[in-house]
């Protein structure tokens, strides 16, 4: 091997290295089925009443009906002090759904209002 290409697999190592270490905690991609039990607002989106999958990307929500793409909106994860009890989407008076809780875990998933 040659002094070259040593030294550009040694940098690739390292930049390797350092996306792993830049990687944050909520990188895996979170899918789960929730029941939307009556018509709510996901950003500027009409959503109707319905059993759903969420997915949850960093920080980007997609909600699916099958394949299809029904609504998106970018959010954050925040910790509670207590486990949710179960799955559910939470709504304000308005219908816009302001959090997604996920059965045993403390982080919820917080949509801007």
């Amino acid at each position: 091997m040659t002094h070259m290409k040593k030294q550009s697999l040694l940098a690739n190592l390292v930049l390797a290295g350092a996306l792993a270490v830049a990687v944050p905690v909520f990188a895996k991609p979170m899918s789960a089925n929730l029941p939307i039990t009556h018509n709510v607002k996901v950003g500027q989106t009409e959503v109707k009443a319905g059993d759903y999958r969420f997915l949850i990307d960093g920080n980007h929500l997609t909600i699916l009906n099958g394949k299809k793409t029904i609504a998106e909106a970018d959010g954050r994860w925040e910790d509670r002090d207590a486990k949710a009890a179960y799955n559910s989407v939470v709504s304000n008076g308005d219908g816009k759904v302001i959090e997604l809780r996920f059965e045993g875990k403390k982080s919820v998933f917080v949509l801007p209002q």
